[in-house]
């Protein structure tokens, strides 16, 4: 398969769907969608959604979404299973996992949802990628996914208020903050610092300042859309946002 990318720019990071439509072609067999999306913090609007699900019906393309941060969108952000939109159930292949939304990374557990045949075909994928899963947490998720509604607002609300202390910090320090509608991190620019070059910086950040951030860059196809980005992440304790801040306001000096 050719994997032809789609680059969302700052500072919105919102899709250009006329420059995705541009990219569809007879050969074009699927679309794989992020959202909310990491590590930009943009979440698709139903409006976005839509027209993407538009595109999937009518050149008959599968849709492999990832959404894992489902749970995690703020500021009035909704995510939208574009599974639930017509003409997509029976085209989309849903992922999600309790990684993000039980905060048990490491235990490497996630679920698929689609129509029968089409689950068929991911096992069958699955089984030469890994041979078994975790399944004493399987039965632990299983348990977690019962949990009622209070526990996914309070979980949302106790990231939001993180996502905020962070935001406020790095602003101080002297960052270029875009604020993320949704996941657990936040992009910045490093320009405001004289600084051109998001790898460099990150690699030189721990001694500078006892502080480890991702560049964007990595996650880019272009290597010029995301040179100057950095991420953070605020799913952390708030005495080591706090810490982190005030180190990272060395960089002003």
């Amino acid at each position: 398969a050719k994997r032809v990318p789609l680059t969302l720019r700052a500072p919105s990071f919102r899709p250009d769907l006329d420059e995705l439509r541009s990219k569809i072609t007879p050969q074009t067999r699927l679309l794989l969608l992020n959202t909310p999306h990491n590590p930009t913090g943009m979440v698709l609007t139903t409006e976005e959604q839509s027209a993407i699900a538009a595109l999937a019906v009518e050149h008959d393309l599968l849709v492999v979404t990832d959404e894992v941060y489902e749970h995690l969108t703020f500021d009035g952000a909704a995510h939208v299973p574009i599974a639930s939109l017509p003409g997509m159930r029976e085209r989309t292949v849903s992922i999600s996992s309790a990684g993000k939304t039980f905060s048990c990374t490491g235990w490497k557990v996630g679920w698929v949802m689609a129509d029968g045949p089409i689950v068929s075909a991911v096992r069958t994928a699955k089984q030469y990628l890994t041979y078994v899963s975790a399944g004493p947490f399987q039965y632990a998720i299983a348990e977690a996914l019962r949990l009622p509604d209070a526990y996914f607002d309070g979980f949302r609300a106790n990231l939001r208020r993180k996502r905020d202390l962070l935001g406020e910090g790095l602003r101080a320090a002297g960052f270029e903050v875009y604020q993320p509608q949704g996941t657990y991190f936040i992009t910045t620019d490093i320009t405001p610092f004289g600084e051109k070059d998001a790898y460099a910086f990150c690699r030189a950040l721990p001694e500078r300042c006892g502080v480890v951030a991702i560049p964007n860059s990595v996650f880019y196809d272009d290597p010029g859309a995301g040179r100057t980005q950095v991420r953070f992440t605020f799913c952390k304790k708030d005495e080591v946002l706090a810490e982190a801040t005030s180190r990272l306001r060395r960089l002003a000096s």
